[in-house]
């Protein structure tokens, strides 16, 4: 898939604004119970970008391994592909046009190619993520077409009540006029735009 102009425009702001605030959580940094959201408004567009670390979606970081994690995992991502029930933008007439889930979970460890075997104990897998960088994740693209986006007043999120293993949430915003960051919280779920 091609990029669009606003997806470029989001990571050359965001990577701008890695460099410029310290307190900036980069991708490289991954914190539990932290997620981050980049929203950017490109007209009558709203892309939303959202990377969250597999504990606070599922509770692990690896591949879901029993009945239980399958099962846990399963109601992630049918959630994940629900963002009307994660995302709100009030008086804005937006429509989902794209959706986008991805996780690096899934990884299939025990194929074992190119590992060499000796360079660990493969009895001991308690506590070992298997991810890449071992650090599983969540990113998930929402593309919305607004028909009333200079009404857009409110963004709220019911994450929060959906994964409850998350803490907080950094939202980044670029809108035609504002660069905005914003931390929201179970107590503090909404922003002005």
């Amino acid at each position: 898939m091609k990029p669009t102009i606003l997806a470029v425009v989001i990571g050359m702001t965001v990577s701008t604004n890695v460099l410029a605030n310290e307190e900036f959580r980069s991708h490289e940094a991954h914190v539990h119970g932290k997620v981050e959201v980049n929203i950017a408004q490109d007209g009558q567009e709203l892309l939303v970008e959202v990377t969250a670390p597999g504990a606070d979606v599922v509770g692990f970081e690896h591949a879901p391994e029993t009945a239980e994690q399958k099962k846990v995992f399963e109601q992630a991502i049918a959630q994940l592909n629900k963002p009307d029930e994660l995302f709100g933008f009030k008086n804005a007439s937006c429509t989902l046009k794209f959706k986008s889930v991805t996780n690096t979970l899934e990884d299939d460890h025990d194929d074992h190619k190119g590992h060499d075997h000796a360079e660990h104990d493969h009895d001991d897998h308690e506590g070992h993520d298997h991810s890449e960088g071992g650090h599983g994740e969540f990113t998930v693209e929402y593309h919305y077409q607004c028909s009333d986006i200079e009404k857009l007043d409110t963004v709220n999120t019911q994450w929060f009540s959906k994964f409850s293993n998350t803490k907080s949430m950094t939202v980044n915003l670029l809108t035609d006029s504002a660069q905005i960051q914003e931390v929201l919280n179970a107590d503090r779920i909404s922003f002005r735009f």
